[in-house]
Parts: structure tokens; sequence; C-alpha cells
């Protein structure tokens, strides 16, 4: 199957008083209909930029945008603001990270959402409209969703925003679904629920999904497909089983060290990734994680003066950016993802 959306060589840029910001440098990646990709990593590992870019979102007196994107063979990159205007809302949609701050207060939520269908359905009557409405927020959940119609942002719950959000990205039913933190500062429950609604609308509706997120119990539970993302770039790449499961990069094994388990040895420290992230307009020489990473020393200088090259490894399609050799990745894995238990 042809992937529905693809992105080659993404390149995202600001240009600063301080210099030039590197947001996004060099990705690819591509998503299948019926599929999960998870983009995770760190705040400013690019996985943001990289949504907007899809979008066309980035305003180009501020940003610059280079690459190849296409959704169902269609490239957008330089394409006129109003052609990429027709796609977005319909073809491609996309759920916001803070649904407070993305409603408008002072209009009803259902007024809003009417608003999204009515921009691709201009001859659809206000019955129709509303009806359609009424519909999309029974499905994402919304108790009573013909009162709540009528109700403003602040009167619906967080975790209501947010179906408010994704019932506004679905009322046009697009192919492709980005989910920009859709669980963030929600309760677990409301989080199982919104995870169950995106794996139901995979698998009964074929979409593809991004969902841009650090939480990797999250990743685990709902994607087919993860990229891990570090400073505006690919540090590792595959099925979610082997990455999780198997993985190669010293990011993801940091990553994966700093969360707990409730089979670890809960008198264990958990192991978080020492220093920060990169400044993006100014970034380290050589593997841009080096300054960070623990295991350095086997390949010398390498790590500091070349940035490794993203190869495939592994069945599946799994890539990697590292200089590690394969044997010395084997043997620091298992220590390094050793799970850290909880308290009980």
């Amino acid at each position: 199957m042809d992937p529905y959306l693809r992105v080659t060589d993404l390149r995202v840029s600001f240009t600063t008083t301080d210099g030039v910001v590197r947001a996004v440098d060099g990705v690819s990646f591509a998503v299948e209909r019926g599929r999960i990709l998870a983009v995770v990593g760190e705040s400013g590992a690019g996985k943001s930029a990289t949504s907007l870019a899809i979008l066309g979102l980035h305003d180009p007196r501020q940003a610059t945008v280079t690459g190849e994107i296409t959704i169902a063979g269609r490239s957008l990159v330089g394409r006129p603001e109003g052609e990429i205007r027709r796609l977005r809302g319909r073809d491609v949609a996309m759920i916001f990270q803070d649904p407070l701050s993305a409603l408008h207060p002072y209009h009803p939520v259902g007024r809003q959402i009417a608003e999204a269908y009515r921009v691709h359905h201009r001859r659809a009557g206000r019955g129709e409209t509303r009806r359609r409405v009424v519909e999309m927020m029974d499905r994402v959940g919304i108790p009573q969703p013909d009162r709540r119609y009528h109700q403003y942002p602040h009167e619906f719950s967080g975790g209501m925003r947010q179906r408010a959000m994704i019932a506004m990205a679905l009322v046009n039913d697009p192919a492709l679904l980005i989910a920009d933190e859709p669980t963030s500062a929600l309760d677990v429950t409301v989080q199982a629920q919104v995870l169950e609604l995106l794996t139901g609308l995979r698998d009964e509706f074929g979409t593809a999904i991004v969902l841009i997120t650090h939480d990797l119990g999250v990743v685990g539970q709902v994607a087919d497909d993860v990229l891990v993302m570090y400073a505006g770039r690919v540090m590792e790449q595959g099925q979610v089983e082997q990455v999780l499961r198997t993985p190669q990069h010293p990011y993801t094994w940091g990553l994966l060290g700093s969360v707990p388990s409730l089979r670890g040895d809960p008198e264990a420290d958990l192991r978080p990734i020492p220093g920060s992230p990169p400044s993006l307009d100014d970034l380290p020489a050589g593997c841009v994680f080096h300054p960070r990473c623990r295991h350095t020393g086997p390949v010398g200088g390498r790590c500091r003066t070349e940035p490794p090259e993203l190869r495939v490894t592994g069945p599946g399609g799994h890539r990697l950016a590292c200089h590690l050799p394969t044997e010395e990745r084997t043997r620091r894995h298992a220590e390094e993802t050793a799970p850290v238990g909880v308290a009980r």
C-alpha cells in the first residue's frame, strides 16, 4: 500500500536575532492508511514544527520550509495558500495541544465546530450543519450533545474540550489526522477514552494518524510505528515493538530508562538523561546528542565531528542514526533499559 502521507528530507528553519534556528533538520517518514505513527522526544525536538509544516501553518515571512510533503500523491511544499487551505480540514486535520486556547471563548462550541464544517460544505444549510455537528459530538462521547451545542468552552471540562477539538477535526471525515499531545493534562480515565477513540478511527475508517507525544506508555498502547526525534533530527525509527522492546539508540535508552515500571526494581533509582537539549541556533558538531551521551568512548571522536547517517539496521525498516558498533549496542542495551520499579 502506498503511504497516504510521505515526508522526505523536511527542513524547517527560523531566522532570529540570535541566528538561524533549525527546528527540523532532514526528517523523513511515511504513514499508511489505517496506521498510527507516534512521534516522540523531549520539548524542542521538532515534533510540533514538523506537524505544522505538514499543514502548511508556518508563516512564510518567518519560516523557511524545504523538502517534500505529499498527501495522497499531491505535493504540498510551495503550493499556493488557497490550494493548501482546501486540503486543510477536509483531507488532513489537526487536534491541537491546548483545547482551551484553541477554542474561542466568546462563541458556543457547537457553532465553532459548525464553522469548520461549512468551510468545506458551503451549500449545507443550517439544519443539515447542526445535525452533522450534533452527530459528531455524540460520536466522540460528549454527553447530551443537543444541549452542549449551545454551551461555551468554559462550561466544558478539560476532557470534553479535548473531545470537542477531536469532533472539530473529524467533522469533515479527514483521511489523515495529526494529534498533538491529545492526552496532555487529562486524567488517566479520560486519557484512555481519547486513545480508544483514536484507535477506533484507525480500525473503523482506516484513518492515518500522526500522534505527537512524550508519553512512551501511550506509544506502546496505541501506535503501530514510532519516530524518535532529538534536536530536529531522527535518532531512531521503526515498528513500535522493535523500538520499545529492542531500542538501539542511546537517546531511546535514556527515554525508556526515565520511565518507572510496575515490573522493575522499586529500590533502583530512575536514570534521567544528563544535561539539557541544545539550543537549536547553536547545535553541537557531529551527533547532536553526543554532549549528553554516556557511550561516546567506544567510537572516539566520530560522535563529536561526524553526524551519523540514518540507516537501516534491522528487519521491518528499523532505522538508526548512531556510530556505536552493533556488538557494542547489543552489550549495553540490557543494562541501559533494565526497568526501574515504583513503590507499591
